[in-house]
């Protein structure tokens, strides 16, 4: 086990990127910081440091327990690091992924038949033949 490890080929070895031009394509985008500075794919690291990576809408958090720059197996990632993730962040996600279709990411064309579905079981049931009453007159109201 090396010292140290380049932070691109950690966070594909610890298996938070699916790939490793992935993981370097985040470094360089600025999603990826170590103590809040932006790093490059090359950055090193070593255990104990603590890695935010912005997967938008969330930011993760994550403590190096071991630096590791071969891929293993999931059953290992205890080993390999911490989640130190606020619960706050989960809150964000869990009520990103309820709202569904409400904000609707540009670009993504019209809705299809289920996520129209979707959106009106969502808004809520409808509410048509609520708001007018053809038997309802002003002079009614007087008598």
């Amino acid at each position: 086990m090396a010292e140290v490890a380049r932070i691109d080929k950690w966070l594909w070895a610890a298996r938070i990127f699916k790939t490793r031009s992935i993981a370097a394509d985040a470094c360089k985008n600025g999603r990826v910081t170590i103590g809040g500075v932006n790093v490059k794919p090359s950055h090193t690291v070593k255990a104990g440091e603590t890695v935010s990576v912005r997967k938008p809408p969330v930011t993760y958090s994550f403590k190096i327990l071991k630096t590791i720059e071969q891929r293993v197996g999931a059953k290992l990632l205890p080993e390999i690091y911490e989640n130190v993730t606020p619960p706050d962040q989960y809150e964000l996600l869990e009520m990103n992924r309820i709202s569904g279709f409400v904000n609707r990411a540009r670009g993504m064309g019209r809705p299809t038949k289920k996520d129209r579905r979707a959106m009106d079981a969502f808004v809520g049931p409808s509410l048509e033949g609520t708001f007018f009453d053809d038997d309802w007159d002003i002079d009614d109201e007087e008598e």
